[in-house]
């Protein structure tokens, strides 16, 4: 059965060439708002600092690195560009093209649909272990572990992201 809707579909060449800040998921353009709030900077930075100060403890195990805002070219079809990743491995491109270990979303209202469907399955799909989504107005922190293939909410802080590497993050610190 046709569509009487004709949707054109993107690839990863038609991404790169887009000026604003888009996601394309399974050839689906969805744009990014046009600039995170305040609290939404505050929430990253916090993550960031407190996640490079506890991988600079275990420094010598570990093979990883934090990124905000970095693309991950899953498919020619589906590109997303996570709040903030741990990647564990080395990236030879300037794009990623494996699944991070951690990923994190920060929940805004115009992004509830996103974070929360879409890419909370796109993330199950491709094997993402830890996916922790922080919502800034309603100042609550959600983990996500992959178990058997499915996310299970789990309450913990601690997260072992490489064999010789755990980062601890304070999520109580955030709303501070």
């Amino acid at each position: 059965m046709n569509s009487r809707f004709d949707f054109p579909r993107y690839t990863y060449n038609d991404y790169k060439n887009w000026k604003e800040d888009w996601e394309l998921i399974d050839g689906f353009p969805l744009q990014a708002s046009p600039s995170a709030t305040v609290k939404h900077n505050k929430v990253q930075g916090s993550l960031f600092f407190q996640s490079r100060l506890s991988m600079n403890k275990s420094r010598s195990g570990c093979n990883c690195e934090i990124y905000t805002e970095l693309d991950w070219k899953i498919s020619q079809e589906t590109v997303v560009r996570p709040d903030l990743m741990i990647v564990c491995g080395k990236s030879l491109t300037d794009y990623l093209e494996f699944p991070p270990v951690l990923v994190t979303e920060i929940i805004s209202p115009s992004s509830v649909k996103q974070d929360r469907v879409i890419k909370f399955e796109l993330y199950r799909e491709q094997g993402v272990k830890y996916y922790i989504m922080a919502d800034y107005t309603k100042q609550t922190i959600e983990v996500f572990e992959l178990i058997d293939n499915f996310y299970k909410q789990v309450e913990r802080n601690t997260f072992l992201i490489d064999k010789d590497c755990e980062i601890e993050l304070d999520f109580e610190e955030i709303w501070k």
